[in-house]
């Protein structure tokens, strides 16, 4: 506890605050995109930042002081929109305050079920084939995002996506960035992601791309806690029969968490063999960051995919997430700053496309020669990106895993728990909203 082993982990300070800043600014959008999205609730935009920003702090200070990885937590995109628009928006009754309490409901069972062997179990009974293709799927999305989210690739009525205007600015700088950075990378420059991040930054500002409209303000929470009884929000629970509500965010959370988790943990070489060390302080750390934020206001948390960025620029400790909870604390005092520089894409998403790139190498050791192994791995890897969602995609490895390995004469070889997992998605998927 309160120890980051650095010597062990053949890292040092500097390259791990480098990371905690690398992995910050990878996902500090969220501090605007997280109000936004919820605020079309009616929730004030004041509120949700402030909310946003607590939730992460929580769950990334429990994962840097506990757990000891390089893993932020902070509210889930997907899990977001999936309460503004499907529990609230088509939902005349339920108002964002009974929502709340279903997040709150479905954080408290999320952290009894972190305190049991149960979520400790899962991660070792992923099989290793599924384990690959989480970490290729998730790769391949966070490149997804990083084009999308700079006009690199847009919507086409008839083939999805397709290639977008090359000659915008959004598309250049990003451009640009992803060229600087991977020549910084090339010539093996520390902190190349962190330095390319620094100098597109400096073109934006150049080319008027990046405006500043202020820069302090002081947090707040307009309406204090959203939820403060248990007993009162299972009571709402009950009265808006919002059970199958309270199972998809628990269902998608756990899912989300740990494949993410996973991923990482892997990509930073922090896995001993099949199992991951100190996996029930690092479930934990989610858990209670969910249960938290919704007390305050904000949907709930995850563990961030973003956080490979800063594993690629070195990160391996807790001392990196340390240091991401830091600069989130700062950030609420800089909310027109962090809104300024999140608003600007570009800056970050060269950022996302190359971890993406690297995080794809996994594919190399997923049997390929095995169909019953490949498949599963393959559908995961294929549909995290085009369903953007991280628990889309592992749920249909899990389902497609044992189906085969049924039919090949091998279910002996598949952990129980695979199964009892692989029931609870079909359920998920096919009768409940997603």
């Amino acid at each position: 506890m309160f120890r980051f082993n650095l010597e062990e982990h053949k890292t040092t300070v500097k390259t791990e605050v480098l990371a905690g800043f690398t992995t910050f600014m990878t996902m500090v959008y969220i501090v605007v995109v997280n109000p936004i999205i919820l605020s079309t609730t009616g929730v004030p935009f004041e509120q949700v930042f402030f909310a946003t920003i607590i939730a992460t702090v929580i769950g990334t200070l429990w994962m840097a002081l506990f757990a000891n990885y390089p893993i932020a937590i902070a509210p889930g995109m997907g899990l977001n929109a999936y309460f503004a628009f499907s529990v609230v928006g088509t939902n005349t009754g339920i108002s964002y305050e009974v929502a709340f309490a279903a997040v709150f409901i479905s954080g408290i069972l999320f952290t009894l079920l972190s305190l049991t062997p149960l979520r400790k179990k899962l991660i070792e009974a992923i099989p290793d084939n599924l384990k690959y293709g989480i970490t290729a799927g998730i790769g391949l999305f966070i490149a997804f995002i990083g084009m999308r989210m700079t006009g690199m690739i847009v919507a086409d009525e008839n083939n999805l996506v397709k290639l977008g205007d090359l000659h915008s600015a959004s598309v250049i700088l990003a451009f640009s960035g992803l060229a600087i950075t991977l020549i910084l990378m090339v010539l093996k420059v520390n902190g190349a992601l962190f330095i390319g991040m620094l100098l597109t930054g400096f073109i934006s500002f150049l080319t008027n791309q990046l405006n500043f409209n202020g820069v302090l303000a002081l947090p707040s929470l307009p309406e204090g806690l959203m939820v403060v009884n248990p007993i009162a929000a299972m009571g709402d629970v009950i009265q808006y029969g919002l059970f199958a509500v309270v199972f998809s965010f628990l269902l998608v959370t756990i899912f989300d968490t740990t494949g993410t988790m996973v991923g990482v943990a892997q990509q930073a070489g922090l896995m001993k063999g099949n199992t991951m060390p100190r996996a029930r302080q690092a479930l934990l750390a989610d858990s209670v960051a969910s249960t938290a934020g919704a007390m305050v206001g904000t949907s709930p948390t995850s563990a961030y995919i973003e956080s490979s960025a800063g594993v690629a620029a070195g990160g391996r400790t807790g001392l990196t997430s340390l240091t991401v909870a830091v600069l989130f604390i700062l950030s609420a005092f800089f909310g027109p700053l962090v809104g300024a520089v999140s608003g600007v894409s570009a800056i970050t998403a060269p950022a996302l496309i190359i971890v993406g790139s690297l995080m794809m190498g996994s594919i190399a050791k997923i049997k390929w020669d095995e169909l019953d192994e490949a498949f599963p791995a393959f559908l995961i890897i294929l549909s995290m990106p085009l369903t953007s969602s991280i628990a889309t995609g592992i749920a249909l490895g899990f389902i497609f895993y044992p189906m085969l390995k049924i039919f090949k004469g091998q279910w002996k070889s598949v952990h129980p728990l695979v199964y009892v997992f692989a029931a609870l998605f079909f359920y998920q998927l096919v009768f409940l909203p997603h």
